[in-house]
């Protein structure tokens, strides 16, 4: 539990600067809570780049990995990850990821940009 409160530390300062690419480095950790925690960093990060770096989330084998990354994508509104959003909403095997991305879905389809 140590390691993965060092690495949310570390998660949480390289998202308040803005670090992407450092960033995405724990994207691809071993533990689901690492690369959850890098989902809602990216949502800090509001730029095309951040929304890229979230697809790969968006199809983690981890039910809340992949709901956190809608959240997300919804949060920067990341419209190029509108249809990965719109496959979790309506056809994620998990029944609450499907509540989340719907949420996250309705989000990003009413948003103006």
């Amino acid at each position: 539990m140590a390691r993965v409160d060092s690495i949310r530390a570390k998660i949480d300062k390289l998202a308040a600067k803005g670090k992407l690419a450092n960033l995405q480095k724990f994207a691809e950790d071993a533990d689901p809570e690492i690369r959850e925690a890098v989902a809602v960093a990216l949502s800090k990060i509001n730029t095309y780049e951040s929304g890229m770096a979230l697809i790969p989330l968006l199809r983690d084998s981890v039910p809340m990995v992949r709901a956190m990354a809608a959240t997300s994508a919804a949060t920067i509104q990341a419209k190029h990850c509108e249809e990965y959003v719109k496959k979790l909403a309506f056809a994620d095997p998990d029944p609450n990821v499907r509540v989340t991305a719907k949420a996250a879905y309705d989000q990003l389809k009413t948003s103006v940009l």
